[in-house]
């Protein structure tokens, strides 16, 4: 399969048909939103998140979220940045407090569609949500007020922790990743 660009996410290498169903409906979702950065929950919006590993690459960094009640990788919001990386990252330090995270490719790791279930503020609405893999390098983690607690989680370990397809893709979508772009 070929690779494409996306001003403002980078360079995607879909490897399944489900990442390039995903791949296609970010592409024209970003054509065609007035503003796919902003927070609209009308017509969705661009999200960032980190999939942030151990140093030995053997577990990742999760997060109770507080609204949602499940575990999840960390991101959030663009609030208006056209700069999907950087949200990730940003919001990765934010989420955890670690004080040193490597980003370690260009590469997006994943794209994954899903629905926001409506809440007291918004209407059910879709996080068009763009996955970029990190290292942790220093510092203890501590949880935001974003979320009940935050946990290393052992690949292995990842099924018995969170049934999100979302986040366990990241077992699948690891390795090959890691031979491709790092």
């Amino acid at each position: 399969m070929s690779s494409s660009s996306l001003m403002g996410i980078g360079c995607y290498n879909p490897q399944t048909a489900r990442d390039c169903d995903m791949w296609q409906r970010l592409q024209d979702f970003c054509a065609s939103a007035p503003q796919p950065f902003g927070r609209d929950p009308q017509t969705g919006h661009v999200t960032g998140s980190a999939f942030v590993m151990s140093w030995d690459m053997q577990s990742v960094l999760l997060t109770h979220h507080r609204k949602l009640g499940r575990w999840f990788q960390l991101g959030g919001h663009c609030d208006g940045i056209a700069d999907v990386p950087f949200v990730a990252q940003k919001e990765a330090y934010e989420e955890s407090g670690l004080t040193r995270i490597k980003r370690m490719s260009e590469w997006v790791f994943d794209v994954d569609i899903h629905e926001i279930p409506e809440n007291a503020k918004e209407a059910a609405h879709l996080h068009f949500d763009v996955r970029y893999l990190f290292q942790a390098e220093a510092g203890k983690i501590s949880a935001s007020e974003e979320s009940h607690s935050l946990a290393w989680v052992p690949l292995k370990r990842l099924a018995e922790v969170t049934g999100s397809p979302g986040v366990l893709v990241l077992r699948d979508k690891l390795a090959p990743f890691l031979q491709r772009h790092c």
